[in-house]
C-alpha cells in the first residue's frame, strides 16, 4: 500500500456522509455505552476516540467500559449493569458470544439497541458492524506469513482467547488457506491464547520457542500478540530465523517492524470502527432502513446480510516499513 492509498483510507473521518454535519438533532441526547474486551488496551483507547467523535456528531452521549482482565463473565456483569442504567444503546466487542448471549437477550428485551463489532455470530444483536471480511483477513495474514517463511516450515497461531469470535474466525481462514496452498508449512500445535496482552504473548512465545525450537513463523490475531512475540524475537536475536506477522497497532509495532522483529502487520482503523458503531446506532434509533449499498459515515458503501444482521465494509490496512510512518502520523 502506498502513501496516497494509506492517507485516503485513514481520511474517512473527515468525509461527509448521509448522517453528517448538516443533520440537526433537536431531541435530548441518547446514551450509548460500549463494552470492550478489556480496559486500558491501546486498540480500544483508539476505538473510543471514534465513539466520542461520532457521539458529538450524532447527538449520542457515549461511554466505554471493559473488564480489568480478559473475562467474558465480566462482560456479562457490565452489560447487566448498563441494562439497569437504562442506556439506549449497548455496543459490544464480545469475548465469547455464547457467554454474552443471554445478557444481549436481556438488553434487547429491555428495549435496548445492541451494536456489536467483531461479533457477527452474536445471537440477539441488533446489528454487527465489520470492517473486514473474516475470510479475506485471515487469508491475507497467512499469505504474508508464507511469503516470509519461504512457504515452508513450522508455525504457530496466537489468538486472544480460544473463544474470541473474530480472532478464531480469522485463524480458521488462515489455517484453511495454508492447508490448501502451502503443503510444506505445518502448524505444530493448536492455536495459543494470550494475544490480547503483551506480557502473556511474550510468555507464550518463550514457551513455543522452547517446546518447538524449529518454529519459523508466528501469526497473531490479537493486536498485542505481535508486540509480545516481537520483543522475544528481538531479545533472542532471531529476526532472520522467525517471522512474526499479524494484527497490530502501528505506533506499538513501529520499532519492531523497522528492526525486522516483526515482518508485516494488518488492521482496520479502530477509530473508524468506533465511529461506525455509533453511526449505525443512530440509523437504528432513527428507523433508517439498512440494506446493501447504504453509505455508512466514514466507511463508505456497505454489504448488508439482513438475515444474519451483519453490515460489512472493506477497510484493511497493511503495515510494513513503507507504510508504518504515515500510519503513526495519522494517530494509529
Amino acid at each position: 500500500m502506498d502513501r496516497r492509498t494509506t492517507l485516503k483510507m485513514l481520511g474517512g473521518l473527515a468525509l461527509a456522509g448521509p448522517l453528517q454535519a448538516t443533520r440537526s438533532f433537536a431531541a435530548a441526547p441518547k446514551t450509548m455505552a460500549t463494552v470492550v474486551k478489556a480496559a486500558s488496551v491501546p486498540w480500544f483507547n483508539i476505538l473510543n476516540q471514534g465513539l466520542e467523535a461520532a457521539g458529538k456528531q450524532f447527538n449520542i452521549t457515549t461511554t466505554m467500559v471493559g473488564p480489568a482482565q480478559v473475562d467474558p463473565a465480566q462482560q456479562v456483569k457490565l452489560i447487566d449493569d448498563l441494562i439497569a442504567k437504562k442506556v439506549d444503546v449497548i455496543g459490544l466487542v464480545p469475548l465469547d458470544v455464547k457467554v454474552t448471549a443471554q445478557a444481549v437477550k436481556r438488553a434487547r428485551d429491555a428495549g435496548i439497541v445492541v451494536i456489536t463489532q467483531e461479533g457477527e455470530n452474536q445471537d440477539g444483536k441488533t446489528w454487527d458492524l465489520e470492517l473486514i471480511s473474516a475470510k479475506n483477513y485471515g487469508e491475507m495474514q497467512m499469505k504474508a506469513l508464507a511469503r516470509e517463511m519461504g512457504e515452508e516450515g513450522d508455525y504457530v497461531v496466537l489468538v486472544g482467547t480460544l473463544t474470541t469470535p473474530g480472532h478464531n474466525s480469522w485463524a480458521d481462514a488462515a489455517i484453511a488457506y495454508q492447508k490448501a496452498h502451502y503443503p510444506k508449512m505445518r502448524m505444530v500445535a493448536d492455536r495459543f491464547p494470550g494475544a490480547d496482552l503483551i506480557d502473556e504473548s511474550s510468555r507464550v512465545t518463550q514457551q513455543v520457542l522452547q517446546t518447538y525450537p524449529d518454529v519459523r513463523g508466528i501469526v497473531s490475531m490479537g493486536s498485542n500478540g505481535p508486540i509480545g512475540a516481537g520483543n522475544v524475537i528481538k531479545q533472542r536475536r532471531l529476526e532472520k530465523k522467525v517471522a512474526v506477522v499479524g494484527t497490530m497497532i502501528p505506533a506499538q509495532a513501529q520499532a519492531l517492524l523497522m528492526s525486522g522483529a516483526i515482518r508485516e502487520g494488518f488492521l482496520w482503523n479502530p477509530k473508524d470502527a468506533g465511529y461506525g458503531m455509533v453511526a449505525v446506532a443512530r440509523m437504528v434509533l432513527d428507523g433508517t432502513p439498512i440494506k446493501t449499498g447504504i453509505e455508512i459515515p466514514t466507511l463508505g458503501p456497505a454489504t448488508v446480510d439482513e438475515a444474519n444482521r451483519v453490515i460489512q465494509v472493506d477497510r484493511v490496512l497493511t503495515i510494513n516499513k513503507t507504510t508504518v510512518g504515515d500510519l503513526v502520523k495519522m494517530g494509529l
